[in-house]
């Protein structure tokens, strides 16, 4: 299969940005290098820019704002970068963060190192100081004698591609490397720096037109049938990751038609129905005992690994989780299979999820597999009733959110770093893909509590955050929501501590370390920046809390007061790092 990207339209828009070069041999207009920019993004597909203003990006801000891109001004850098990531899942367009010079482009290097890890597609656009200015301090003098040049501007570990506009002919190739790393599957996360100077100097060199096609990675025929044959040796089990969340209906006709038990990682979550007979649970952090009672019991002689790079918190390297003949692991990434489990046997295979699983689909009968009488091991689920004193629960607080949010909405539910992230992880269930989203690889609190106005903002519709008072207090764009009318919900686990910490400590052995908050009211924390608001003392109040939330239009913030003594279900992740210790 070939995927191309829009390279008519991309080699139209090329031309139609150089097209005032000349008209009927009319002398060509004045356009500048930041309008240039501006319209070779247009032609990438860019329709949404996140960022903060200032001094040294003026131009080039000022040519955004002109453009078919509409531009979300934030609060914070990081924030815009976190907001631009999940805007990028939101709708699978490219998306772009603007900052200006020095702490502008700091500011936002912890969200675009969590863009990358997610494999998100994410461009910013920076300032730097012009050539007459470097080495004279000035005002957030950004240069290779000021900041940490490797990596920040030059393609490394923080950026796929990165390069400084020191002339305007270098677009053509800088079009051409951008085109290049968005038609790529994965993340690409691309730098590019533009001097104040040359922002406002006229683009003399026309874009060229280009075409770019991309073949999707896929395994040989011969591979396939040699992965039937060994998937058919023996019962197996599947693994799905979030690289395998566009292959969703595939993957449960693979596990239908084998019989075959499924697990899924913490980002995994809904690839896989969570409520079917054939789902064993959810790995790694604060996921199901009945996985590994699934692996000890039943214990398949293969497990196909789908887009999942097995990292810590998905697996724990856990040596229980590996089965008597090791892996089929397939990825997009050539350099994944093996990397978690280096002592496990594996067959890695480079390929689109999609396009490897339905090719094994033709190796197995068209009738499933009649599925044997035995209940395989599944996650418990038990109701639980209100209380009628005391602080909110987290497990009715969750029980409530699986009722109201994600079994009678279709908003995205995002679960932030922390307690948040456990209890979301163990007690909520989703029955379709790309409905719940969390970061466990990176895991930057701040992630969900300004990412959630991205993702609400391309999809129009509601998105849900699940988030720590710690986490709020960091970093979150309310205020952003309230300008733009953005109809994003926080639902706040209030419980005055970093809870996650301090629990965590307890469990290491560590005694008397201080994680506590001075408790915040973030209802009165939300009506100071304009958004809507509901505090919640007793769990009798959580659903007419959940129904006037999602009923509202605007930005919605449900302060809810947590009992903090209810032990959270990190007891895998404690059990890791004390493993590090030694």
């Amino acid at each position: 299969m070939t995927g191309i990207f829009n390279s008519s339209t991309y080699s139209e828009g090329l031309d139609n940005a150089s097209s005032d070069e000349t008209t009927n041999n009319l002398p060509r207009m004045s356009v500048s290098v930041a309008e240039t920019v501006v319209k070779m993004l247009e032609k990438l597909g860019i329709k949404h820019a996140f960022g903060v203003s200032g001094g040294a990006i003026a131009r080039l801000w000022h040519s955004l704002q002109q453009s078919s891109i509409e531009v979300i001004h934030c609060r914070h850098e990081s924030g815009a970068a976190f907001a631009a990531t999940e805007a990028y899942f939101g709708n699978d367009c490219p998306t772009v963060v603007f900052t200006t010079t020095g702490p502008g482009i700091t500011n936002a290097l912890t969200g675009l190192m969590a863009a990358r890890w997610e494999g998100a597609k994410v461009i910013l656009l920076s300032g730097m100081t012009s050539t007459a200015q470097r080495g004279r301090w000035a005002v957030q003098e950004t240069a290779a004698n000021t900041m940490p040049y490797a990596d920040i501007f030059t393609t490394g570990t923080i950026f796929d591609y990165a390069t400084t506009l020191e002339n305007s002919n270098q677009l053509p190739e800088i079009s051409r490397r951008l085109a290049l790393g968005l038609t790529q599957p994965g993340s690409f996360v691309a730098h590019i720096s533009i001097p104040s100077a040359i922002q406002s100097s006229l683009s003399k060199t026309p874009l060229s037109q280009t075409f770019l096609s991309q073949s999707l990675a896929t395994a040989s025929e011969e591979t396939v049938a040699e992965c039937a044959k060994l998937l058919s040796e023996a019962p197996f089990a599947i693994w799905v990751g979030f690289g395998a969340r566009k292959a969703a209906a595939a993957i449960r006709q693979l596990a239908e038609k084998t019989g075959a038990a499924v697990m899924c990682s913490p980002r995994g979550k809904g690839i896989f129905p969570e409520n079917h007979p054939q789902f064993a649970g959810v790995t790694g952090f604060a996921g199901h005992e009945s996985v590994l009672q699934y692996m000890q019991e039943y214990r398949p002689l293969r497990t196909l690994v789908l887009g999942s790079r097995l990292g810590e918190l998905t697996s724990f390297w856990n040596p229980a989780l590996v089965p008597d003949r090791g892996f089929i692991h397939v990825d997009i990434d050539p350099t994944v299979p093996g990397t978690a489990y280096p002592e496990a046997e594996t067959v890695g295979i480079q390929s689109d999820v999609g396009v490897f699983v339905r090719a094994l689909l033709k190796y197995f009968p068209e009738h499933p597999k009649q599925l044997s009488n035995i209940e395989l091991p599944a996650p418990e689920r038990k109701a639980i009733a209100a209380k009628t004193e005391g602080l909110i629960r987290p497990q009715f607080l969750m029980q409530a959110i699986q009722q109201q949010i994600v079994e009678n909405s279709n908003a995205v539910v995002m679960a932030e770093a922390g307690n948040s992230l456990a209890w979301a992880n163990n007690l909520l269930y989703f029955l379709q893909p790309e409905r719940y989203r969390v970061s466990p690889g990176f895991g930057s609190m701040g992630h969900f509590s300004t990412g959630v106005v991205g993702t609400s903002l391309v999809c129009s519709q509601k998105a849900v955050a699940i988030i720590g008072d710690g986490s709020m207090l960091m970093n979150n764009e309310v205020s952003t929501a309230v300008r733009y009318q953005i109809p994003a919900v926080w639902i706040v686990l209030n419980d005055g501590l970093y809870n996650m910490c301090d629990q965590g400590q307890a469990m290491q052995g560590f005694k008397q370390t201080d994680a506590m908050i001075p408790q915040t009211d973030f209802a009165q924390f939300a009506r100071s920046m304009g958004a809507e608001f509901i505090r919640v003392e007793r769990e009798s109040d959580i659903y007419v809390a959940f129904e006037k939330a999602m009923k509202s239009e605007k930005p919605f913030v449900i302060d809810v007061l947590i009992e903090p003594t209810q032990i959270s279900p990190i007891g895998n992740r404690i059990e890791s790092l004390n493993s590090q210790w030694t």
